[in-house]
């Protein structure tokens, strides 16, 4: 870690904790800052809030008091999640306080080098992709970020002989300065955290700004398929290294004749990849890019490939039981997500789908269930995706009570060479705290049949 002088004796306020404002206020007050933390949740119901008063850090809970703002702060670190509309940003900016995130403290200490991974899509994948590869390529990779640890912890402890990979989410992305990855990688890009940001192109904006400090010497890896992503390398002044699972390039990373190919060599072939789907494909040609350009082995990705058999809960394989492919896809919240899904198999499918209903049709997943032989569905979307399943013409469609009760059904619906798929297309609020928890039900009830 780099001891600066930046923070000394400044009064900084960090604004909603989680597990990043704590990390952060907790390293702001080690590197000699006046630390004021302010979260919501009140202190009696806030242990991270308590925790830090006994390391003498000033703490103000239960409500965000926009008269805190006249006590001449210098800087605002603020929790990811609070928009840019919060009535604390938005005076903060009045009176021209700089606000960041914590992972602009995370570049600012780090004696690492960053490899930065950000898109709509394919982020968490591409993030533990690229770890893997640096990890059997012995880089000695260290992982942060919005995938669950927290970059300005991890920066702590990282040294010049780790390299730090790190997932970025848009929110994460609109508080930097200074942030500079030698390796970036934008995934793609799509309408999303519309709510957050207010228009499309604020959006995008927001993912531009991985590359917008890097220089002719660092490289940024972008998806060649899609305009909106070029238009952004267009304006970067790093060295751009394209990818592609549609055509053959003349430099980068691309799907052509049965083979992923890097520079015009071969590096492996796609048959001998475990993880299935064309969009994993491209996460796969973004990953393999970084570790092309960090120095890996095509032996050492080629190991990576042939035995990485998923994210949990991101299309991951389970395992073949009584002769049926097994997939946990509970992280397919949205229509598009289901779609990548069932792209990826050209088997029978007995897929397991529905969840919260936010209102929407499921007329768009229609022409993607094709290979579908049998729906189960469950939750308040139940219906609507039965609905779609019979204008799609599956001849066998069902419903059960929930996860748990879907699987020894889709057991006895299916045979063997089947692909058994929860991929629900929804949300899992109506039943289930987090998709974490539908995808764990999931898994335990395939692992009771086993």
């Amino acid at each position: 870690m780099k001891t600066i002088e930046t923070y000394c004796h400044k009064k900084i306020l960090v604004l909603g904790l989680a597990k990043s404002g704590v990390t952060a206020a907790a390293l702001l007050h080690k590197l000699g800052a006046f630390v004021t933390v302010n979260d919501m949740k009140p202190l009696s119901e806030n242990p991270a809030a308590q925790g830090l008063l006994e390391q003498g850090i000033k703490v103000i809970c239960g409500s965000h008091p926009i008269e805190l703002l006249e006590e001449g702060f210098e800087l605002i670190v603020k929790n990811p999640g609070i928009p840019y509309h919060n009535p604390m940003i938005e005076g903060a900016i009045e009176k021209g306080i700089p606000v960041i995130t914590e992972v602009e403290l995370a570049y600012q200490i780090s004696e690492a080098p960053f490899i930065a991974i950000t898109g709509t899509n394919g982020k968490t994948t591409t993030t533990t992709l690229v770890h893997e590869m640096l990890n059997a390529g012995h880089k000695n990779p260290l992982i942060a970020g919005n995938i669950g640890t927290v970059a300005s912890g991890v920066a702590q402890e990282a040294t010049e002989e780790n390299t730090i990979v790190i997932e970025l989410s848009s929110f994460q992305l609109m508080g930097i300065e200074q942030f500079r990855p030698k390796i970036a990688i934008l995934t793609n890009l799509y309408d999303a955290h519309l709510d957050y940001h207010g228009t499309r192109k604020e959006y995008f904006a927001a993912k531009a700004n991985i590359t917008k400090n890097q220089t002719e010497t660092d490289y940024f890896i972008v998806n060649s398929n899609q305009n909106e992503v070029m238009e952004i390398a267009r304006n970067s002044k790093a060295s751009i290294i394209p990818f592609s699972v549609k055509r053959q390039l003349d430099s980068g990373a691309y799907a052509y004749d049965g083979w992923l190919w890097f520079n015009g060599e071969q590096v492996i072939k796609i048959d001998d990849i475990v993880l299935p789907g064309n969009h994993n494909l491209e996460n796969i040609l973004s990953a393999m890019a970084a570790a092309k350009l960090s120095g890996v082995t095509n032996e050492a990705i080629r190991e990576v490939l042939t035995t990485f058999s998923g994210v949990k809960h991101r299309l991951q394989f389970i395992g073949e039981v009584q002769g049926r492919k097994v997939y946990n896809d509970s992280k397919a919240t949205n229509i598009l997500a289901t779609v990548n899904a069932l792209a990826a198999f050209k088997q029978p499918v007995v897929l397991l789908a529905g969840g919260l209903d936010r209102g929407n049709e499921f007329d768009e997943l229609i022409p993607y269930l094709e290979n579908v032989k049998t729906l189960i569905t469950f939750g308040q979307t139940s219906e609507k995706i039965q609905k779609a399943g019979r204008k799609a013409g599956i001849k066998t469609i069902t419903q059960a009570d929930n996860v748990g009760k879907a699987v020894p059904v889709a057991f006895e619906l299916s045979e063997p060479g089947d692909v058994i798929l929860l991929s629900p297309a929804c949300a899992s609020w109506d039943q289930y705290k987090t998709f974490e928890v539908r995808g764990d039900i999931f898994v335990e009830a395939v692992n009771k049949l086993k």
